[in-house]
């Protein structure tokens, strides 16, 4: 038997380190001295990132203390439709790359079914349309669709290859081959920190040689996941990080919701349990519900107004509590404009880092029907009578997700962002169906999806959501120094002592915003900040991130 090929892993190049393997070690993640069992950390925010830091805490012996303004889970957030509560919608994160080892280390120790996510001409889906400028394309299978398509896809593969050391970085990543890694992706860094997506892309020479319609088709329905012309502004580097580490590709849904993965950890009593007593649960240590909203994040003072080494937190309704220290998992954002956080708890670089964040505006709109209809075909061509269709109308990308033959079904009606996203900020749920459904009409003209509607549209728009401000972050050209301070501040041994104890996690500090494997690891990584801050250490064999930083972190651009 041939042996296996490694797998892709989301090993960050800006950060090579193996979480997966890092979670995966039976040594554990670490220890405290026994003097601190039951110390008490705030982590602000119970979404991903927030309920990986707070669970690993309180496997380590410690008293998380987790605060959440909403509801568990953050923008894993998963909708029923009220008169079929089964039936459900992902409003935030609904599909999940393989690569993703370190999130899927958790989603197959909470016993979580996934399946194979619809995307444009997976496995699951049936039949896929392109309508770009009014010409309509059907395929079942990506060898039925016209030649220019496969040009621009050739055409984008050819310019990863050529300019990006595409192949190269993806051996190194298969081979876990750090210094590999490090060498090809720094070689790039100064090259490219100034660039645009657009701008690589045009700057190609498979795209100058193919022309601007097949640059034009490629930001209108891309490649994998759908259209990129959304990501054009944002920096090429953003980019690189998703398509080295797969990032784009082979999804995965959690069955029953993306919400359930937050859920079962709230409710979940690990194993490995140090301090506590058996069965113990983040729930269980919260009396079945988390603080509430954050108003305020301070340094504690003693009694001659000097600054200690602990810091207050209040709620919006006035409770304070004390910490030895504090895990931050929100939008970094939401630190200078919901909550009012002394500005001495980080030096003036870092909150300029945080102001500059570039967030990515994000909506959907969902509606239930009746049954997946779609799967009907038209006895005049043989086609399904719908599919899932990527287009450069107003909808741009829709999806049709199966709950099986004789359940009701749902149409995503249109995912989009930034721009794309903004033209239905001021319309309600129901406005926002009727536009899209006319334009699905002209790409299927006499095909009846209203008589198949049941209920009302589900709709969300991140960016309204004021404990958002939008759906993730997607760094500008010359945001690398910004994005290198917010990721590397879980190792505070070169800060003031008035700049330590305060952790930033969440998906907004990783180099991969927008995946749930960003907040899973800057999770990690805040938990080796808190336990080396409390005078713990990493396990006997298992080096935490922050023991590798210096080795191969981010490289300092100037």
């Amino acid at each position: 038997m041939e042996p296996t090929a490694a797998p892709i892993t989301m090993l960050n190049p800006d950060f090579p380190f193996s979480y997966d393997l890092y979670l995966e070690n039976p040594a554990g993640l670490g220890s405290i001295p026994e003097e601190l069992y039951g110390t008490e950390v705030a982590v602000v925010g119970a979404g991903v990132s927030g309920l990986v830091t707070a669970y690993e805490l309180m496997k380590l012996g410690l008293k998380p203390v987790v605060y959440e303004a909403d509801r568990i889970g953050g923008r894993l957030r998963t909708a029923s439709f009220p008169s079929a509560p089964g039936v459900v919608a992902d409003l935030g994160g609904m599909r999940f790359p393989v690569s993703s080892k370190a999130l899927y280390h958790y989603i197959d120790k909470l016993g979580l079914e996934t399946s194979e996510f619809p995307n444009p001409l997976a496995g699951p889906t049936t039949s896929t349309v392109i309508e770009l400028k009014g010409e309509k394309f059907y395929a079942e299978k990506s060898e039925d669709l016209p030649a220019f398509f496969h040009e621009v896809a050739d055409a984008w593969r050819a310019a990863l290859r050529e300019d990006a050391r595409f192949d190269e970085m993806q051996e190194a990543i298969k081979a876990r081959d750090t210094a590999r890694i490090k060498e090809i992706w720094d070689s790039l860094l100064e090259d490219y920190d100034e660039e645009t997506f657009s701008g690589f892309v045009a700057k190609s020479r498979a795209f100058k040689e193919a022309g601007f319609a097949h640059r034009e088709a490629f930001g209108q329905v891309g490649f994998g996941t759908g259209g990129w012309d959304t990501d054009f502004p944002n920096s090429i580097l953003e980019i690189l990080r998703v398509v080295y580490t797969d990032a784009d590709d082979h999804h995965r849904g959690i069955v029953g919701g993306a919400a359930r993965l937050p859920e079962a950890m709230w409710n979940h009593a690990p194993a490995d349990l140090v301090h506590w007593p058996a069965g113990t649960t983040l729930a269980s240590l919260h009396q079945g519900a988390p603080r509430g909203a954050v108003a305020k994040i301070r340094r504690v003072k003693d009694d001659a107004g000097a600054p200690t080494s602990r810091i207050a937190v209040t709620e919006r309704w006035g409770r304070t509590r004390e910490y030895a220290a504090v895990v931050t998992t929100t939008q970094s954002w939401l630190l200078s404009t919901r909550i009012d956080t002394e500005e001495a708890l980080f030096p003036a670089e870092m909150w300029t880092a945080i102001e500059r964040s570039h967030y990515m505006q994000s909506s959907k709109t969902f509606v239930m029907v009746d049954r997946p209809f779609w799967k009907d075909r038209d006895p005049k061509t043989g086609q399904e009578v719908m599919s899932m269709t990527l287009t450069d109308r107003l909808t741009r990308g829709t999806y049709l997700l199966d709950n099986g033959p004789d359940q009701p079904a749902v149409i995503l009606l249109s995912y989009t962002w930034n721009d794309d996203a903004l033209k239905w900020l001021s319309l309600d749920a129901e406005q926002r169906a009727d536009l899209m459904i006319h334009s699905l009409e002209q790409i299927y003209p006499g095909l009846d999806i209203r008589s198949h509607i049941i209920g009302s549209p589900i709709t969300v728009s991140w960016e309204s959501d004021p404990n958002f401000m939008g759906a993730f972050k997607a760094n500008l050209p010359g945001h690398y120094r910004y994005q290198q301070r917010l990721y590397t501040h879980f190792e505070q041994s070169s800060l003031d002592e008035a700049h330590r104890g305060i952790f930033l996690a969440g998906d907004d500090v990783s180099w991969t915003a927008g995946w749930a494997e960003g907040a899973v690891t800057t999770g990690l990584n805040a938990v080796w900040g808190v336990v080396n801050h409390l005078g713990g250490s990493s396990a006997p064999g298992n080096p935490g991130p922050g023991e590798f930083l210096a080795e191969y972190g981010p490289k300092p651009l100037d």
